[in-house]
C-alpha cells in the first residue's frame, strides 16, 4: 500500500508556522538541535515509513497473527521490519538520554509517529506500547527498575504492553479482579485474566514487559486500591540477561475487524511474579502516565489513517475518468473527464485534506506544550497539554475514520473491495475511536474534568495565547468569531453544570467537536498567513478558503446543541429504549 511521508508539511510546521528553533533556544536540552539535523531525522523516518513499513501493511492484514503452541507468530516480514525500526533507535526518539534514548522533542516525535501510523498501524503498535511503557517506568520506577528495563525497551530488544482491561469491567477499572499477593522477597504474585492486550505476546522481541494493573490483597476497594506492576515475560537476572519464564501466557488471540497484523491477546496471569511500579494503591496515576502518551499517539494514528486515505483517494480521483464537467468537456480527447471535475468529489477531497492538515498543526502545537512542560517546568503549558490531550485523541480519530469513509466513497465500488486497499484503512481506523479511552470518555474528560472543574479558566487562557499568533487577514474575523463561540459555549456549560450534574455528559461530544473545529480554524488561519505562492502554499490557501466557507459553519449548529438541556437525553425511561 503506497504511502508518501509528509516531509514538506513537517518542515512547514516547524519552521514557518511555529518557528521551533526560537522555542527550542529556551530549552537547554534542545539548544543543539539544528534545522538540518531535524530535517534529516524526519527524512529518514519518512523513508522507513514509506519503503519498509508501508509495503507490509496489506501483508499484515491478509495474514494476521497466529497462536501456535502458546507462542504468537506475527505476519511475514514484520519481524525484519521491526528490527529496522528498533535498530534505528526510533522507539527511543524522545526517550531519556541517560538510558539510551535520543531526547528529541515530543513535537518532532509526533510528526514521525504520524508517518509510522499511516504506513502500517499494526506494525507500529508493537513500538507505540513500548514507548508508553518507557514513559511510565521513567516517571515512576526505582533506579534499579530504570536501569533494568529502559535501555532494553528503548532499543527494542524488549517491548512493552499495557494490561488494564478485564471482560466484566471495561472502562470501570474499579471493578477489576486481578489480584496481587505480597511475597517475602518484596515481589508480588499476580493472578487474573486481562483481555484486549495489544502486543501482549509476539515473536519480535526476546522479552515482553507488561505494565499490569492489579489489586493488592486486602487493599482498598474501588480505584483507590489499584496498583501497577512490572510483569515481564522472562524474569531478568541481575546482569540483565533473561532468567526463567514468568507465570503468564496468551490464552487466545482476538479476532478483530481490523489491525490484523497486531496481536491482541487474552493474557492469563497464574501467580506471575510482578514488581510494584510506584507506590501501593497509586497505580492509576502511574498507568495514566503511559495512557496519556498512548492517547496522544492514538490521535496521531487517526491522523495517519486520514492522510493515507486522502492520498489514495486523491490519486484515484486524478487518474479515474468518468462523466463530463457541468461546464463542458475538460478533456475532449478522452472518453470522459477525471473525477476532479465533479464538485461533490472535490468536496470530499477538500474535507479530508482540511481536517488532516488542520489537525496535524494543532497536534504539533500540543506536542510543543508537552515539551515546554517537561523541560521548562511551565505550569501553563502543562495545563494546556492536559486540556488538548482528549481533543487530539478523539477529534483526530473521528476525522480519520470520516476521511477513510470518504475515500471509500470516492473510489465507489473499488473502495469496497480488498484489492484497492481503502476498505482496510476503514477497518484499521475504526479501533482508534475505541481503545485507550473511548472517544465518549475523552469528551467527558474534556467537558467535565478539564473545563467545568476549573470554571473554563485554562480554556480561556489557551484562546488568549492562540490569539497572539498572526492570522491571515482574510480569515481573522472568522477565527475571532470561532473563539468567541467556543468561549460562550464553555461559559454556558460551566454555569448550567452547577445545577445539572448530567449536563457535561449530555453535551460533551458536541463540545469536543466544537473545540476541535475551533482549533482547526485557528490552525488554518495561521497556515494561510504563512503559506507561500508556490504550489504547496497555494494548495494550503485554497484549502483554508474551503474550510472557512464550508466546514467552520458547522460550529453554529454545535453551539446550539450545547445550549440544549440534559433532560432531552435523560427524561426517557430506561424501559422505553426497548419499546
Amino acid at each position: 500500500m503506497d504511502y508518501t511521508a509528509r516531509e514538506r508539511d513537517a518542515d512547514f510546521l516547524m519552521n514557518d508556522v511555529f518557528d521551533v528553533q526560537k522555542s527550542w533556544a529556551e530549552i537547554e536540552a534542545y539548544q543543539e538541535l539544528s534545522s538540518d539535523l531535524i530535517k534529516a531525522v524526519v527524512a529518514e523516518g519518512g523513508r522507513l515509513a514509506s519503503e519498509i513499513m508501508a509495503p507490509l501493511n496489506e501483508v499484515g492484514d491478509a495474514h494476521g497473527c497466529e497462536l501456535k503452541d502458546g507462542e504468537v507468530i506475527t505476519p511475514p516480514g514484520f519481524k525484519d521490519a521491526f528490527a529496522q525500526l528498533t535498530q534505528g533507535g526510533w522507539l527511543g526518539l524522545s526517550g531519556n538520554p541517560a538510558f539510551g534514548g535520543q531526547g528529541m522533542p515530543k513535537s518532532v516525535a509526533g510528526l514521525i509517529e504520524e508517518m509510522f501510523w499511516a504506513a502500517n498501524s499494526s506494525l507500529f503498535l508493537y513500538g507505540s506500547l513500548t514507548v508508553g511503557a518507557c514513559l511510565s517506568i521513567d516517571a515512576h520506577g526505582s533506579a534499579e527498575q530504570k536501569n533494568t528495563y529502559l535501555e532494553k525497551l528503548y532499543s527494542g530488544q524488549w517491548t512493552g504492553a499495557m494490561a488494564l482491561t478485564e471482560s466484566h469491567a471495561g472502562t470501570d477499572l474499579g471493578m477489576m479482579r486481578t489480584k496481587a499477593e505480597p511475597q517475602a522477597d518484596g515481589s508480588y504474585n499476580i493472578t487474573g485474566t486481562k483481555i484486549f492486550i495489544t502486543s501482549g505476546e509476539h515473536d519480535m522481541a526476546e522479552n515482553i514487559v507488561h505494565l499490569t494493573l492489579a489489586r493488592i490483597v486486602d487493599g482498598p476497594k474501588g480505584t483507590k486500591g489499584i496498583s501497577l506492576f512490572i510483569v515481564p515475560k522472562f524474569l531478568p537476572n541481575e546482569d540483565g540477561s533473561l532468567g526463567p519464564r514468568n507465570g503468564w501466557a496468551s490464552g487466545s488471540l482476538e479476532h478483530k475487524m481490523g489491525i490484523n497484523g497486531s496481536a491482541t491477546s487474552v493474557i492469563n496471569y497464574d501467580g506471575a511474579k510482578g514488581f510494584l511500579l510506584g507506590e501501593e494503591h497509586q497505580g492509576l496515576g502511574a498507568m495514566f502516565t503511559m495512557m496519556n502518551y498512548e492517547r496522544l499517539s492514538v490521535g496521531l494514528q487517526g491522523l495517519g489513517a486520514g492522510d493515507l486515505a486522502y492520498q489514495h483517494s486523491a490519486r484515484y480521483a486524478q487518474d479515474r475518468i468518468q462523466g463530463r464537467s457541468a461546464t463542458g468537456a475538460q478533456n475532449p480527447d478522452a472518453e470522459a473527464d477525471s473525477l476532479l471535475v465533479h464538485p461533490d468529489v472535490r468536496r470530499m477531497l477538500l474535507t479530508q485534506r482540511a481536517y488532516v492538515d488542520g489537525c496535524r498543526a494543532f497536534a504539533f502545537f500540543a506536542g510543543m506544550q508537552l515539551d515546554a512542560a517537561k523541560h521548562k517546568g511551565d505550569e501553563q503549558a502543562d495545563r494546556f497539554g492536559q486540556l488538548l490531550t482528549p481533543v487530539v485523541k478523539a477529534f483526530l480519530t473521528d476525522k480519520g475514520l470520516e476521511g477513510a469513509v470518504m475515500a471509500q466513497q470516492i473510489l465507489g465500488g473499488h473502495g469496497y473491495v480488498k484489492e484497492w486497499g481503502v476498505e482496510q484503512i476503514v477497518r484499521d481506523a475504526r479501533i482508534a475511536q475505541i481503545y485507550e479511552g473511548a472517544n465518549g470518555i475523552q469528551a467527558l474528560d474534556l467537558a467535565g474534568r478539564k473545563v467545568v472543574r476549573d470554571g473554563g479558566k485554562t480554556l480561556a487562557e489557551l484562546l488568549d495565547v492562540l490569539a497572539e499568533f498572526e492570522i491571515d487577514p482574510e480569515h481573522e474575523p472568522q477565527v475571532a468569531q470561532a473563539f468567541a463561540r467556543l468561549l460562550r459555549a464553555s461559559q454556558s456549560m460551566v454555569a448550567r453544570s452547577n445545577e445539572d450534574a448530567n449536563l457535561p455528559g449530555a453535551v460533551s461530544a458536541d463540545f469536543l467537536d466544537l473545540m476541535g473545529m475551533t482549533l482547526c480554524a485557528w490552525a488554518w488561519g495561521v497556515m494561510a498567513h504563512q503559506a507561500g505562492d508556490d504550489d504547496f502554499g497555494l494548495a494550503k490557501k485554497q484549502t483554508a478558503r474551503f474550510f472557512f466557507a464550508r466546514l467552520l459553519p458547522r460550529t453554529l449548529g454545535l453551539e446550539q446543541s450545547i445550549l440544549a438541556s440534559s433532560d432531552v437525553l435523560m427524561d426517557m425511561p430506561e424501559a422505553l429504549f426497548n419499546a
